[in-house]
C-alpha cells in the first residue's frame, strides 16, 4: 500500500441508394421533396435556422433527423465507454497516477520512450520553435550525427501534442487556474518518497489522455462504420461488441500509448469509412475525395508502416476493378487522391525517400498505367479470365520492377530489411537483422491460439459465413459473365443509375472481403499486424445485420432475433475476456533501472556517450538527456549497422574487436545487461546464436558478454553495477582504463 499526502503545486445530399442502406437517413417512402405547386411558398417562407436548418441542408425528414441523432448518440456512448475502458486498464496495470516523473518515463519502454523524449524536448525548450528546431537538428539520438528526427521517426503527433500542451498550460497559467494536483508518495521498504502529479498540467498525463481520447473517438467511428456498412444501427452494435469482446486481439493502445499505431489507426478507420461512402455513391463529390485525402495523410504521417496497409487497400480496390465492380473513372479518382496524399506526405516528411521507393508508390503508378491502357488490353486479350490474369500479372511485375528501379536511382536501402524479412518467411534465408525481427514474438507467424480465440467469441465463424455469402454471389456473377462470353461485362461507368447502384453495392462488399483476406495474410505472416485483421473482422461481422446479404431470412424468421441470439452466445466468452482484462492489477516499479538512471545523472558528464541494448538506450536518452549511438527505431539502414556494431558485445568475437567497434562509434560507457547474453525466446534466438549466423568462424567460443559479466578487465572498467545492469567505461585509447 502507498500513502498519499497532498502537496501544494502551482455532406453532399445522400442519393436514394444511400438512403436505402444507411440508418443515418430516413427510409424510402418518406420523401421530403416538395410538390411543384408549393415551391414558391417554400421559397418565400423564412429561412430555416438552427437544427432545422441543418436538417434541411442534409435533406432529412424530421424522423430521419431523429434517427441520425440516435445513431450519433450511440456512437458517442461507445466512444466514451472505450475511452474509459482504456484509461482504467492503463491505470490498473501501472498505477500511473501514483508514479513519479522518472517512473512515468521508465514506464514508456523501448520505442515508446524514444518517441516521448521528443515531446519532452519540445515542452521543456524555451519556446515551441526552439523545441522544434532541437528535434529537427538532434545531436543526441545517433551521436555524433545530427539528424532530423521529425523526418526519421514520424513525430508529428509529438509536435502537435507538445504545442497543445504549451498553449494549454500557458492559458491556464495566465488565468491562474491550477492544472494538476501533486502528492508526496511514500513507497515504503526504505525507499525515499517521490512526488507524483496527476491532471492535464502533467506532461505524461496530458500525453496519454489525448491518446486515449483519440482511440475513444475511434470507437465512435467503428459504430458509425458498422452501421453504415450493414445499413442498420444493430450492425454498429455488433461491431462494437465484437471489438470489446476481442479487445486484447484488437489493440494494444492501453499498454503502449506512444506507439505509432496508437495515433495512426483511428485515421485509417475514418479513411475506410469515407472510402466505403465513395464506393457506394455513384458520383462522389470533390469534398468526399478531399476528406479521403486528408484522412489518408493523417494516417500516413504518424506511422512509417502505413504504406504497407495502403498497398493492400489499393490492391483490393484494383481486384474489384478487374472483376468489374468498380468503374475506371472512380478507380482513377481514388488513385489520384492517393498520389496527391503521398506527394504531400513526402514534402511534410522532408523528402523521406522510403515513401517514394515503397511498393505502395510503385503500385499506384502501375495501376494507373494499366487502367489508362485498358482498351489496349481489351484488344489484345480475350475477355474473361485471360485478361484478368494479364492485368494482375502486369500489376505485380511492373510494381516490383518500378520499386527496385526507384530504389537504385535514389540509392535507398532503408526498407531492404522488409524484403529480407518477407524472404525469410518463405525460405530458409536469415541474417542478423531478420533474426532481430523474427526472434521477437510479435514479428513471428501468428500463433495458433489467436484463431482459437476468434472461434470462442464466434468472430471467426461469423466472418466465414459473411465472406462465404459474398464469395458465392461473386462467383455467380463471374460464372454468368463467362457464360455470356464476356459480352455482358459489367461496366459501372456506362450503366444506368439503378444498375449502377446495384453494382456499387456489390462492389463495396467485394472490396471489404478482399481487404479482409489481405489483412489476414499480413497477420498470419507477422503476428503484430493482427491489429488490422481483428478490427476489420469486427466490421465485417456487422454484415450479419445486412438485408442485402441476409434479407431472405426475414421471409420466415425475425432476423433481429437471430442477431441477438448470436450476440448472447458471443457474450459468454466475450465477458470472460473483459473480466480477465479488468482483473489485471499491477504497480510499475523498476528499481534497478532507476538506480542506473540516477547514477548516470549524478556521475557522468552531460556529453558522455552511451551504448547498449536498444530499449535501455531509449530510457537513457529520455530520462538523462545523454547522447546515445543506437536506439529502438530499427527502420534506418545506417542505424541497423550501428546497432550491429554495438551488439558485438553479445557475440563470440575477441575483446579487442568489441572494444574497437565501440571506440569507432565514440562510446564512453556501455550498459551491459546479462539477460541479453543468456535470454533465449526459442532455439537459435539468443544473441550469441544470432551472431553465429553472421560470425560462423567463432561458433563454439564463449560469448564475450559472459566474460564481461565475470570481469570487465582488461578491455573495460566497471564503474557501476547492480543486479541487472553493469556500466562499462570504454577507454579512449588502448591503455586508458581509468
Amino acid at each position: 500500500m502507498v500513502a498519499k499526502t497532498r502537496k501544494q503545486s502551482g455532406k453532399s445530399p445522400a442519393t436514394q441508394t444511400d438512403r436505402d442502406k444507411s440508418p443515418l437517413v430516413s427510409p424510402p417512402g418518406k420523401s421530403n421533396v416538395r410538390r411543384p405547386g408549393r415551391e414558391g411558398k417554400a421559397f418565400n417562407s423564412s429561412h430555416p435556422n438552427g437544427l432545422s436548418g441543418i436538417r434541411h441542408k442534409l435533406g432529412l425528414t424530421p424522423s430521419g433527423a431523429v434517427k441520425l441523432g440516435i445513431t450519433l448518440l450511440l456512437a458517442a456512448l461507445t466512444g466514451y465507454l472505450h475511452w474509459h475502458h482504456l484509461s482504467q486498464l492503463f491505470e490498473n496495470d501501472r498505477h500511473f497516477s501514483h508514479l513519479s516523473n522518472l517512473e512515468k518515463e521508465m514506464a514508456f519502454r523501448t520505442e515508446m520512450g524514444l518517441y516521448y523524449s521528443y515531446y519532452k524536448t519540445i515542452i521543456e525548450a524555451p519556446s515551441f520553435l526552439d523545441g522544434l528546431h532541437m528535434v529537427m537538428n538532434d545531436r543526441l539520438t545517433e551521436y555524433p550525427l545530427v539528424i532530423n528526427t521529425l523526418k526519421r521517426f514520424n513525430l508529428y503527433p509529438e509536435v502537435v501534442l507538445a504545442g497543445w500542451f504549451r498553449m494549454y498550460t500557458g492559458v491556464m497559467g495566465y488565468f491562474g487556474i491550477p492544472t494538476k494536483m501533486c502528492w508526496s508518495i511514500n513507497r515504503g521498504e526504505g525507499l525515499s518518497p517521490v512526488d507524483s502529479c496527476e491532471g492535464m498540467g502533467d506532461p505524461a498525463y496530458f500525453y496519454v489522455a489525448f491518446v486515449f481520447l483519440l482511440n475513444g473517438a475511434m470507437m465512435s467511428l467503428f459504430f458509425i462504420y458498422g452501421a453504415y456498412l450493414s445499413g442498420s444501427r444493430l450492425g454498429g452494435i455488433v461491431t462494437t461488441m465484437c471489438f470489446f469482446f476481442n479487445h486484447g486481439e484488437s489493440t494494444r493502445v492501453m499498454w503502449t500509448p506512444p506507439l505509432r499505431e496508437s495515433f495512426a489507426y483511428p485515421f485509417l478507420v475514418l479513411q475506410m469509412l469515407l472510402l466505403t461512402y465513395i464506393l457506394r455513391t455513384r458520383s462522389p463529390s470533390r469534398t468526399a475525395m478531399v476528406a479521403l485525402g486528408i484522412s489518408n495523410l493523417c494516417f500516413m504521417l504518424p506511422w512509417q508502416f502505413a504504406q504497407f496497409v495502403l498497398l493492400t487497400q489499393v490492391a483490393s480496390l484494383f481486384a474489384s476493378y478487374i472483376l468489374g465492380y468498380l468503374g475506371a473513372a472512380k478507380m482513377q479518382s481514388i488513385l489520384v487522391t492517393h498520389m496527391i496524399t503521398l506527394g504531400v506526405c513526402f514534402v511534410l516528411m522532408f523528402g523521406n525517400s522510403m515513401l517514394l521507393t515503397s511498393f505502395y508508390a510503385s503500385s499506384l503508378v502501375s495501376i494507373w498505367a494499366i487502367i489508362a491502357l485498358r482498351d489496349r488490353f481489351a484488344q489484345v486479350f480475350k475477355p474473361g479470365i485471360v485478361i484478368w490474369l494479364m492485368q494482375g500479372l502486369a500489376w505485380v511485375g511492373s510494381t516490383i520492377l518500378l520499386k527496385f528501379m526507384l530504389s537504385t536511382v535514389l540509392c535507398a536501402s532503408d526498407d531492404a530489411h522488409i524484403s529480407a524479412l518477407i524472404k525469410s518467411k518463405f525460405t530458409s534465408y536469415k541474417d542478423f537483422h531478420t533474426l532481430m525481427y523474427t526472434c521477437a514474438a510479435e514479428f513471428d507467424f501468428m500463433e495458433l491460439e489467436t484463431p482459437l480465440r476468434y472461434l470462442r467469441t464466434l468472430l471467426l465463424p461469423i466472418n466465414m459465413l459473411v465472406v462465404a455469402v459474398i464469395a458465392w454471389r461473386t462467383v455467380q456473377d463471374i460464372v454468368r459473365f463467362l457464360r455470356d462470353g464476356g459480352k455482358a461485362s459489367v461496366k459501372p461507368d456506362d450503366v444506368d443509375e439503378a444498375a449502377g447502384s446495384e453494382i456499387a453495392a456489390k462492389g463495396e462488399l467485394v472490396y471489404h472481403s478482399l481487404q479482409l483476406v489481405a489483412f489476414a495474410v499480413l497477420a498470419i505472416l507477422i503476428m503484430r499486424l493482427k491489429l488490422f485483421l481483428t478490427p476489420h473482422m469486427c466490421i465485417m461481422a456487422s454484415l450479419i445485420c445486412s438485408k442485402q446479404l441476409f434479407g431472405w431470412i426475414g421471409e420466415r424468421y425475425k432476423p433481429q432475433v437471430a442477431v441477438f441470439a448470436v450476440m448472447a452466445i458471443m457474450a459468454v466468452q466475450g465477458v470472460a475476456n473483459l473480466q480477465a482484462q479488468w482483473g489485471i492489477i499491477g504497480e510499475f516499479s523498476n528499481l534497478p533501472q532507476e538506480e542506473l538512471l540516477d547514477w548516470i545523472q549524478e556521475n557522468t558528464q552531460p556529453d558522455s556517450v552511451f551504448a547498449g541494448a536498444m530499449p535501455t538506450m531509449a530510457s537513457v536518452k529520455l530520462s538523462t538527456g545523454r547522447p546515445i549511438v543506437n536506439h529502438p527505431h530499427y527502420e534506418d539502414s545506417g542505424l541497423r549497422e550501428r546497432t550491429k556494431l554495438v551488439y558485438s558485445m553479445y557475440s563470440r568475437m575477441t575483446g579487442e574487436t568489441v572494444r574497437g567497434n565501440l571506440m569507432k562509434l565514440g562510446v564512453d560507457f556501455f550498459v551491459l545487461e546479462d539477460s541479453w547474453c543468456t535470454r533465449r525466446t526459442r532455439p537459435g534466438c539468443s544473441m550469441p546464436e544470432i551472431w553465429d549466423v553472421e560470425d560462423p568462424q567463432n561458433v563454439g567460443k564463449t560469448p564475450f558478454c559472459t566474460h564481461m559479466s565475470k570481469s570487465s578487465r582488461p578491455h573495460f572498467a566497471t564503474v557501476f553495477s547492480n543486479d541487472i545492469y553493469k556500466v562499462l567505461k570504454v577507454p579512449k585509447a588502448t591503455n586508458d582504463l581509468r
